[in-house]
């Protein structure tokens, strides 16, 4: 009897003294589990969207260079569904993914389940999309997307042969604006950047917004859709255009530009009394890049997605084997929780004079282009 007190006694005391130790590490700083360090094991990659080139580009990007450091990859698409992406995210934490790199549909929807991922002691790094509203973001890979902004204001600048931005000039130009997702923090880097070139030509009257709309909020573009985009540019020409034409339009990415596009054809524009306008873009896009060499879309800015991936993977390489990543900033990407550490690359204007750059840089064949 005496025997059987004592071992149970024994149980009770180890129990508590399991329950102590859990107690005190929960004191210390919280439960999160730290995985091993080293190679191998699965990444999650969590992108937007199939329905643009350039997503399906970066997640095979990403797919074969994390493949050639070590790793597997789970690629999976949220067809521009929140809910799709928070369900892949979900999935990828409870399949013990190492690690979760991410372009967000949506920046602000993802707080819970990168809660739980920082429980779960895997990483997050925030691809192209900047992650808001959480400090459960390690690291952003990038361009300078204020950069980008400014390279297709600037074309647009130097395409019209404006004057000084402080001259009231009477050769006037009327130009229509159009922003990314208001649900994109690069929206905003990318408007802002634009504006700060062109605000001033806007104040001395030598570019002239017929319709108005000038504010971010009055020009975004939900999902980046090239239809809602055309929609937005047939109402503008009809409503304020009359006998009026539109000489540039600030485009923000080629998908959207293309939309544009179409509705400046369908009114009219594209003939030798009437030209199209100035229309940018970003992204080279196969379909803008031609339309470029076709004289329709005028300018787009390359992102070499490679590069990015590239990043991305030595980022990520260097959390899962516990060193500290490469960063370039890490002061302007405050996502209101915490300032991310990022590493940023620099995006270049391509035109018609320079689409070849293109094919130097590998990123498409002579034939492609053609």
């Amino acid at each position: 009897m005496r025997t059987r007190t004592t071992c149970t006694a024994a149980v009770l005391a180890a129990l508590l003294t399991v329950s102590l130790t859990a107690c005190g590490q929960e004191a210390r700083g919280g439960s999160r589990y730290k995985p091993p360090a080293g190679k191998g094991g699965t990444i999650g990659l969590a992108m937007p969207t199939k329905a643009s080139e350039r997503w399906v580009n970066d997640g095979r990007n990403m797919a074969e260079q994390f493949r050639k450091a070590g790793y597997k990859t789970d690629l999976q698409y949220g067809d521009d569904k929140v809910e799709n992406q928070v369900a892949q995210i979900e999935n990828m934490i409870t399949k013990g993914r190492r690690l979760l790199v991410v372009a967000a549909i949506d920046g602000s929807a993802l707080t819970g389940v990168l809660k739980r991922a920082h429980d779960a002691g895997i990483p997050v790094i925030s691809y192209d999309r900047l992650i808001l509203g959480t400090p459960y973001v390690d690291y952003y890979a990038s361009f300078d997307n204020e950069r980008v902004g400014e390279l297709q204001a600037t074309y647009i600048v130097d395409k019209l042969k404006l004057g000084k931005p402080d001259r009231n000039a009477d050769d006037k130009h009327n130009i229509e604006l159009f922003a990314g997702s208001p649900d994109d923090n690069n929206t905003k880097y990318f408007f802002n950047g634009a504006m700060k070139v062109l605000g001033p030509y806007l104040d001395s009257g030598q570019l002239v917004v017929r319709s108005k709309q000038t504010s971010m909020n009055q020009v975004t573009t939900l999902r980046w859709d090239g239809g809602t985009a055309q929609k937005r540019m047939d109402d503008l020409i009809s409503k304020s255009y009359g006998d009026e034409r539109v000489d540039a339009v600030l485009s923000p990415y080629d998908g959207i530009s293309i939309g544009i596009l179409s509705a400046l054809k369908s009114a009219g524009y594209g003939s030798k009394s009437q030209p199209l306008p100035v229309v940018t873009g970003q992204d080279a896009e196969l379909a803008s890049v031609k339309s470029i060499i076709r004289g329709e879309q005028t300018q787009t800015v390359f992102k070499d997605t490679r590069k990015l991936a590239a990043q991305a993977v030595q980022m990520g390489d260097a959390v899962l084997n516990d060193k500290k990543p490469k960063v370039n900033n890490t002061e302007d990407y405050d996502n209101g929780k915490k300032t991310v550490p990022s590493y940023l690359l620099n995006p270049v204007s391509v035109d018609k004079s320079n689409t070849d750059l293109l094919v130097r840089e590998g990123y498409f064949t002579a034939g492609q282009l053609k």
